[in-house]
């Protein structure tokens, strides 16, 4: 029985400090709205509910809490509508620009390319031109002539590198030579050995 008598006080201070957090959390939900707005921050019936330390199940329950965060929805709906408009007009300015100033570089490009067709055209004129002045008895006469020089420039470098061979070994029968003699030289020189 003493149990019973001392959970009654407690039950019912709880009840008590209850009652007045939930008197006062229409109250927090104002605060917390001001804050929103003031931080410029987004509003919406979570961060409210996470400032004003209540349940999202409150802010549609309590009737002036619900107003509250409606207003406050619909003022920063209102808000996010102006300055989204505002940031479109100051984004399409530079949009506008940067869209005349691409216009500018495309006519640029399309008369460069133009230039550049004319210059390749008549460049393959003057192609044909050169063409047109060699026969087909002319172009094998200078292939048939091509072969033959390539064939003697092979014939040569071969002879050269015959030639070549040919000069080393000479000089080196000449070193030898060389050494001989000054052999044969240092016995007449001493004849004692």
């Amino acid at each position: 029985m003493n149990t019973a008598i001392v959970s009654e006080p407690r039950t019912a201070a709880a009840l008590a400090a209850r009652r007045r957090k939930t008197e006062a959390a229409p109250e927090r939900v104002h605060q917390a709205i001001a804050r929103l707005r003031r931080e410029e921050a987004q509003v919406s019936v979570a961060a409210i509910a996470r400032r004003a330390d209540v349940s999202r199940t409150f802010l549609y329950d309590n009737v002036e809490a619900g107003t509250a965060v409606a207003a406050a929805m619909a003022q920063a709906g209102e808000h996010r509508s102006r300055t989204l408009a505002e940031q479109d007009a100051e984004h399409e300015a530079p949009w506008r620009e940067r869209a005349l100033n691409a216009g500018d570089a495309l006519k640029a490009t399309h008369a460069e390319i133009l230039a550049q067709r004319t210059r390749i055209g008549e460049s393959l004129g003057r192609i044909r031109d050169l063409e047109a002045e060699w026969t087909e008895e002319a172009m094998q006469r200078i292939t048939t002539e091509n072969t033959a020089l390539k064939q003697r420039v092979r014939q040569l470098t071969a002879d050269n590198r015959t030639l070549e061979e040919r000069l080393k070994a000479a000089r080196s029968n000449l070193r030898f030579q060389d050494r001989r003699i000054a052999d044969l030289e240092a016995r007449l020189a001493d004849p004692l050995c």
